[in-house]
């Protein structure tokens, strides 16, 4: 017979919800996007706030956008054009490393890091080309594809 540990009792669900959403002000401009309903729809699962651009450029900071450059996307400040891709991308990797795979993710909408096919990807003079996904969104679409990504404007 195998011995029961009180992890394996643990079945609540999780979900990595970007950190803006839960109220952490973490935003460029040094604000929140706080929504009550993403945490009312989430109050039975175990949260994992995600932002990898606070604690890499702290808060308020320059902006960020996802921009093409030949047949890439990569992440380039707004105003000293500087490409964060690979800082964001070894952050990100490394938060892959530190969390179990989730149950859902919600994430915010139009955001360089957590937007999920809502993102604007702008060409090098700032025009918007297409809607994608955020940096943050496509890593994470890429490692946990059998899990369901939702914006704030998702929940019902």
């Amino acid at each position: 017979m195998q011995n029961l540990k009180p992890s394996d009792l643990n079945t609540k669900k999780t979900a990595i919800v970007s950190a803006c959403l839960l109220g952490e002000y973490c935003r460029y401009d040094g604000k929140t996007k706080q929504d009550l309903h993403v945490k009312e729809f989430l109050k039975d699962y175990e949260i994992i706030p995600f932002c990898p651009e606070a604690p890499l450029f702290g808060t308020p900071r320059e902006r960020i956008n996802v921009v093409k450059v030949g047949d890439e996307e990569r992440i380039i400040t707004d105003e000293t054009d500087i490409d964060v891709t690979e800082r964001l991308k070894e952050w990100i990797e490394d938060f892959i490393t530190q969390h179990k795979t989730p149950d859902l993710m919600v994430l915010k909408s139009k955001s360089p890091s957590c937007g999920f096919g809502t993102t604007p990807v702008l060409d090098q003079e700032k025009n918007i080309l297409y809607f994608g996904n955020g940096i943050g969104a496509d890593i994470l679409h890429q490692t946990y594809n059998d899990v369901k990504i939702v914006d704030e404007n998702s929940l019902e």
